[in-house]
């Protein structure tokens, strides 16, 4: 697959305008005298389905031509990504098979077939076999989770749209598990010049070890973390673009990660998920370094069962 470019960036932004939200940016003025830097939040827990992933699935989707999309769409997902591809079929009004894992999460269960997808549970293991099983069957696209040029064109929308509405940046920040939200933002950085970082747990710290050593590294076996939206090892096709584009990875702990989530919720009244939170928690491992520059940072998502708040 071609990675794409800054022009098919563009065109999703055209293609999923007035389906997918324009979400808000917020400011702290206490976070920005704690860091020293103009800090600028990207609400993508503010999203269709709560995550960033609509606008990747939205541009997957509206992107197939009649033919194709009459056959439908079908991925293999348990998280944002399957409820986002549901939602997004459900609005061009055509079918969607979502493979989720035996033992999902009775709610992330509900959302999908909330939004009118058909859902076929199997064994963990045998996702994308059943998935790929099911496409050659049906005739439907599989649509990836995170690793597809038109997944990471939609998902680099939301880096467009921060730095039309902050110009000047100096950094861009966003978490990355799959890679293809950070993806989408370093092909929109670099064509504006703009240095990227990614922000990654410990406890999952493949993308770390994957762009500092040269090499892709395999994800980690059975993480312990709630940062729960990123536990997918890095793409190939991701790992490419990030590479290209010399993305630094900041890895962070989970008591940070954590603690930057309550910040969300007690001083900015906004519900970001662990996994949204790393960006806050990178800004802050690494405040000593961003001596007033213009910081954008997309929080990813906002799809929480709150459990960490008891950790």
């Amino acid at each position: 697959m071609t990675p794409p470019d800054l022009d098919r960036v563009r065109e999703a932004a055209r293609r999923i305008a007035g389906i997918v939200h324009r979400t808000p940016v917020h400011t702290s003025q206490t976070l920005d005298r704690d860091l020293g830097a103009r800090v600028f939040f990207k609400c993508e827990n503010l999203q269709k389905v709560g995550a960033f992933k609509a606008r990747g699935a939205t541009n997957a989707v509206f992107a197939l031509d009649e033919h194709r999309a009459a056959a439908g769409v079908v991925t293999h997902s348990s998280g944002n990504h399957a409820a986002a591809l549901a939602w997004a079929a459900r609005r061009r009004g055509i079918a969607c098979t979502v493979v989720m894992p035996e033992g999902v999460s009775p709610i992330k269960l509900a959302a999908v077939r909330g939004y009118g997808a058909t859902v076929v549970i199997c064994p963990r293991a045998e996702r994308e076999a059943t998935c790929r099983r099911l496409a050659e069957s049906s005739g439907a696209s599989i649509v990836p989770p995170y690793d597809h040029p038109d997944v990471i064109a939609g998902q680099g929308t939301a880096a467009l749209e921060l730095l039309e509405e902050c110009p000047d940046l100096d950094l861009i920040v966003a978490p990355v598990g799959g890679g293809g939200l950070l993806a989408g933002t370093a092909i929109v950085g670099n064509a504006a010049c703009v240095e990227v970082w990614g922000a990654e747990p410990e406890a999952v710290d493949d993308a770390y070890r994957s762009l500092t050593s040269g090499v892709r590294q395999p994800g980690v076996t059975d993480p312990q973390t709630a940062a729960d939206g990123l536990l997918t090892g890095l793409g190939a096709l991701n790992f490419e673009i990030l590479s290209a584009a010399g993305v630094r990875i900041i890895t962070v702990g989970e008591e940070a990660m954590l603690s930057a989530a309550r910040f969300f919720i007690e001083r900015m009244k906004l519900v970001v998920e662990p996994s949204g939170a790393t960006v806050l928690a990178a800004l802050r491992r690494e405040q000593s370094i961003l001596g007033g520059r213009r910081v954008g940072a997309i929080l990813s998502g906002g799809n929480t069962d709150f459990s960490w708040l008891s950790r």
